[in-house]
């Protein structure tokens, strides 16, 4: 029988949740082993707008390896869109557009971005997983009850500029754990008082797993879902 058990890493397509995405796998690995209680988990949620490395275990052996993994630190892009805010702090959300009377030069935007470096205090967008009173945060929003998202402690070793023209910043962050681009993108809009939402994110590495070595998910699509 071949052997398939082991650490996968996925290029996650647009639009897909990464739930969605290991249940391609699972059923692949289902159907290659015949075994239908096979062990397979994944290594930090991307969004469905998001794309990138998504770091997926096959086998106990390997699922037991999972939280080292997340632990690691990761590398996206993001491409952040000022002059708006969004209700989910992407593009997916209702935009409302904001008035300001200095539109951003590349010097203030560095300027701003160097305040983000090192640990910092970050607010979790409101439409995550994150869970409380043991029911994910979103689920609560969508019902309508007032949510309070609560600061934690994250690290950013680096953001740079990719390019510049607004209101499109692309820019190059390198975290820790736990980091939601989102919220970096909501705060640095806040930050130079100009509104902002993420709107479009690619992760390129997770620790030493980089996006150049990605397989696409068509490669697992052996059953139709």
């Amino acid at each position: 029988m071949e052997k398939i058990e082991g650490i996968y890493i996925i290029d996650k397509p647009l639009g897909m949740s990464s739930q969605r995405a290991v249940q391609v796998v699972k059923y692949w690995a289902r159907e290659k082993t015949g075994n239908k209680k096979i062990k397979v988990g994944h290594a930090g949620t991307l969004d469905p707008l998001a794309t990138g490395v998504l770091i997926v275990a096959v086998g106990r052996e390997y699922t037991k390896s999972i939280d080292t993994i997340v632990a690691a630190h990761k590398v996206y892009d993001a491409k952040i869109h000022l002059g708006e805010t969004s209700t989910t702090d992407d593009a997916e959300g209702e935009k409302t557009t904001h008035e300001f009377s200095h539109m951003p030069s590349r010097e203030d935007i560095e300027n701003i971005l160097h305040t983000f470096i090192g640990d910092i205090a970050q607010i979790p967008p409101k439409y995550s997983a994150i869970k409380i009173g043991g029911k994910e945060a979103y689920k609560r929003v969508r019902r309508g009850e007032i949510v309070e998202m609560q600061p934690r402690t994250v690290h950013i070793d680096k953001i740079e500029i990719i390019e510049y023209t607004y209101p499109l910043l692309h820019v190059h962050v390198a975290c820790g754990k736990g980091t939601y681009i989102r919220s970096l993108a909501r705060d640095i809009g806040d930050a130079l008082g100009t509104g902002a939402y993420l709107s479009g994110l690619v992760r390129t590495s997770v620790g030493d797993f980089v996006i150049t070595k990605a397989q696409s998910l068509d490669d697992f699509a052996c059953k139709k879902l």
